[in-house]
């Protein structure tokens, strides 16, 4: 038997549900374990990161249909609302969006799942594009691209040549990889 299931989520303390809760309830029949709920809960988080939309996510079955007042409740990025949406879909769920008026499973709402997957598209190519242009900037200006180094390659290579230690050993006794090891030892001989 498929049931309607209601998300609603706010974003800080001073905000509440409320609101979405009336309005859900005065279109849509849910019974009261039906509801689910994320509340100071930035719509930047995962959906699926979330501790209510995930009991949600788990309490779904094929047939049943998730009822938010906004798409925009789901989440903030498009990206995020489309995976959200597609994860639900995948287990037969369908997700009516009452602000914007769309049900997900009909025409318009497949029609409106295209766009959102095409902006979606341009959003990943956007962060892409910006991501490159910030790396190309950070070379121009001389800048090291990746996470500091942890350790002293000289420090490494000197202990070990002075101890006349196993690469195993060094790694040990520094709390780093092999591979580490052999690359320290490495770059200090490439700069002699």
């Amino acid at each position: 038997m498929s049931v309607n299931l209601a998300y609603t989520r706010v974003s800080t303390d001073g905000q509440t549900i409320e609101a979405q809760r009336h309005a859900i309830a005065q279109r849509h029949n849910i019974s009261e374990d039906g509801w689910f709920t994320d509340e100071a809960i930035s719509g930047t988080t995962k959906a699926l990161e979330r501790k209510g939309f995930t009991a949600l996510f788990n309490y779904a079955r094929k047939g049943d249909t998730v009822i938010v007042a906004a798409i925009d409740r789901l989440g903030r990025n498009t990206i995020d609302v489309l995976e959200t949406v597609k994860a639900l879909e995948t287990k037969g769920v369908t997700v009516v969006s009452m602000r914007e008026g769309f049900d997900l499973s009909g025409p318009h709402g497949k029609m409106v799942l295209t766009m959102l997957a095409a902006v979606a598209e341009l959003e990943r190519e956007n962060i892409k594009a910006r991501q490159m242009a910030g790396i190309e900037k950070a070379k121009a200006d001389g800048r090291k691209l990746g996470a500091p180094k942890q350790h002293d390659d000289a420090a490494i290579a000197a202990w070990r040549k002075d101890t006349g230690s196993s690469i195993a050993t060094t790694a040990n006794h520094w709390g780093v990889s092999l591979a580490t090891v052999k690359r320290a030892c490495r770059a200090i001989q490439d700069s002699a």
